[in-house]
């Protein structure tokens, strides 16, 4: 492990171990999340298996009724910004920000600091040793109102939706949905 590494790995410690989960599934999934970092000082290498941490972003705008989001090129399936932790990054909120950057050519992105949700999900297309799984933090970033985006290598399309007609992934697109209103509320 490289002291970045260790870095980013104390980062997500402290995060996750600091964040106020808003319910007892949540809170549940937290203490995964820092039992696995506690017992895997890899558990932010896209090596560890058979999980590993991954950093996301819910991009909303700015008055949460549209969300964009990423045709995935692998997967074939509409998601939030988001992936992998590289060796250049300090810390989770870096991590999510650079993909979601990347992933949507979008610049001036207002990031919440504090974690919106975590959300572990089985990624059958990550690797070669048998099943994998994300244990993906999501963050909440707010897109300008002329904001322009682009899709990257890693996508199909890059669209926004209306905030009421996702794709997929109901309950999960739902719970972040009412958390990022809750924040964004006045």
């Amino acid at each position: 492990m490289t002291p970045r590494t260790t870095a980013l790995h104390a980062d997500a410690l402290t995060v996750l171990r600091s964040w106020e989960p808003p319910d007892a599934d949540q809170a549940a999934l937290r203490d995964r999340y820092v039992a696995h970092l506690e017992r895997r000082p890899d558990g932010m290498e896209r090596g560890c298996h058979p999980d590993h941490l991954t950093a996301s972003t819910l991009v909303v705008s700015p008055d949460a009724r549209l969300v964009l989001l990423t045709l995935h090129a692998k997967a074939g399936q509409w998601f939030q910004f988001g992936g992998h932790c590289e060796p250049g990054d300090a810390t989770l909120l870096g991590a999510a920000r650079r993909e979601a950057v990347e992933e949507s050519g979008l610049t001036g992105l207002a990031f919440d600091p504090v974690p919106l949700r975590l959300d572990e999900h089985a990624v059958p297309f990550c690797g070669t040793t048998g099943e994998v799984h994300h244990l993906d933090v999501w963050f909440l970033a707010v897109a300008p109102d002329d904001a322009e985006h682009a899709a990257s290598d890693e996508s199909l399309d890059v669209r926004w939706w209306p905030a009421d007609g996702l794709p997929g992934r109901d309950e999960a697109w739902a719970s972040a949905l009412a958390l990022a209103r809750e924040r964004l509320s006045p």
